[in-house]
């Protein structure tokens, strides 16, 4: 499941809640963005 995670107070915020409002349900910031998961680089010999 996708996860949110607000700019200003950094609380994840599902999907389900942005189905409903583009909102932050912790602060009401309208900036929140989407975690990238972890890249492992793997160096070529």
């Amino acid at each position: 499941m996708v996860e949110y995670k607000c700019f200003s107070c950094s609380k994840k915020v599902s999907m389900d809640y942005l189905k409903k409002k583009i909102r932050c349900p912790y602060c009401g910031s309208k900036v929140l963005f989407k975690q990238r998961a972890n890249i492992t680089k793997v160096k070529a010999i």
